[in-house]
C-alpha cells in the first residue's frame, strides 16, 4: 500500500513540527506548510526529503492556500489527512490593559479563526476523495471563559469550526477530530505561565497520531488534554 500523507500547517515548530516528526516515524509522508521557508526546508531535510514536501504558504490567503493543498496533493498522488495547525497569541485586554495592542489582534483573529477555516476548505476536496481525516488544533481556552482574552474566542470559534465541519461531511467517509490542549511548552509562554505545569508539543503528537491510528470506523471528535495538574480555567 502507499504510504499514508498528512499534510501540517503551522508545521515549521511547536506542535506542528513535533507531529510531523511523530507521523514520519509512523509511516507518513508529509506536507509541511508555514511562513517560514527556512525552518521548513531544515524540517523536511530531517525527515528525509523523499518524504516530506515543504511549501511556504501563509495561511491567512486563500490562494497560497489553495495553491499549497493543491501542489501537495499532485505531488504525492494523494491527500489523506489535514493538520490545521497554524496558530498565535498576543495579549488582550478590552478594559485597555498595559502591553495589549489592538493593532496585534487582526493577524491573531486571521490566523486562528480565518486560517483554519480556508485551510479546511482548501482540503476538504481531497479528503473527500480519499476518505480522509481533518484534524483542527483548538485549545482548552475554547471550552471556558478567560477574562479579556481575544485568543480563547478565537479558539471558541474553532471549536464550533470542527461541530459545523463535521456536521456537513457527514455521509462523505471525512473524519473531523478537534484537539485541545492545555498549556503547552512553546519557549514563548507568558511570565505568569513559568510555573504552571505544562505539556510538551509531542504529547500532542501522540494524541493527533491516536485519533489518525484509529479504524475507519472509529470519529474520534474530540480530544482534550491537559497536563497533571494543570488548574481547569487556566
Amino acid at each position: 500500500m502507499t504510504a499514508p500523507v498528512l499534510l501540517i500547517t503551522g508545521a515549521s515548530r511547536g506542535i506542528g513540527a513535533a507531529t510531523a516528526r511523530a507521523a514520519a516515524r509512523a509511516g507518513y509522508r508529509l506536507a509541511l506548510l508555514a511562513r517560514s521557508a527556512e525552518s521548513l526546508t531544515e524540517l523536511a531535510q530531517e525527515i528525509g526529503m523523499g518524504n516530506a514536501l515543504a511549501l511556504p504558504c501563509d495561511v491567512t490567503e486563500w490562494p497560497e492556500v489553495q495553491a499549497a493543498v493543491q501542489r501537495a496533493e499532485e505531488h504525492f498522488g494523494h491527500l489523506d489527512a489535514v493538520l490545521a495547525n497554524a496558530g498565535s497569541s498576543v495579549p488582550t485586554s478590552f478594559l485597555g490593559s498595559e502591553g495589549a495592542d489592538p493593532e496585534q489582534w487582526r493577524e491573531m483573529t486571521l490566523i486562528n479563526v480565518h486560517g483554519t477555516a480556508i485551510t479546511a476548505r482548501a482540503a476538504l476536496p481531497a479528503l473527500v476523495r480519499s476518505g480522509g481525516h481533518l484534524l483542527l488544533t483548538g485549545s482548552v481556552a475554547g471550552r471556558g471563559i478567560r477574562p479579556g482574552n481575544l485568543y480563547s474566542a478565537t479558539k471558541w470559534a474553532v471549536t464550533g469550526m470542527a461541530q459545523n465541519i463535521r456536521a456537513e461531511c457527514v455521509g462523505t467517509g471525512v473524519r473531523v477530530t478537534l484537539l485541545q490542549p492545555g498549556l503547552v511548552e512553546t519557549g514563548m509562554n507568558t511570565p505568569e505561565q513559568a510555573d504552571r505545569p505544562k505539556l510538551q508539543a509531542a504529547d500532542i503528537a501522540r494524541a493527533a497520531l491516536y485519533a489518525l491510528d484509529q479504524p475507519e470506523t472509529v470519529d474520534v471528535n474530540e480530544i482534550l488534554i491537559r497536563p497533571t495538574g494543570q488548574h481547569p480555567l487556566r
